[in-house]
């Protein structure tokens, strides 16, 4: 298995859904984990770059991640929606 480079990580009230990617963007890693096992998790990983959704919660899980050696990226809803649906609408 390649090493992750990038994750995704969906925040939830109680299990967090985490996509990871390695260097060349091939999926390595798609798995649900729950809110009591997250640390562990990211514990166990290299460090590498994780993108959270900016939400409320966003802040005090980048300092939890960043404290395991982890970096992080918060990105905002409506950028991605807006890009997303300009996609849909030329494509479609």
């Amino acid at each position: 298995m390649s090493e992750v480079s990038t994750i995704g990580l969906d925040l939830s009230k109680s299990v967090f859904q985490v996509h990871g990617v390695d260097v060349d963007d091939a999926v390595v890693i798609r798995k649900r984990i729950s809110r009591a096992k997250q640390l562990e998790f990211f514990a166990s990983l290299p460090p590498c770059l994780v993108g959270i959704e900016a939400c409320p919660t966003a802040h005090y899980w980048s300092r939890r991640l960043q404290a395991l050696g982890q970096r992080f990226s918060c990105e905002a809803v409506g950028a991605h929606m807006r890009v997303r649906v300009l996609e849909v609408g030329l494509s479609g």
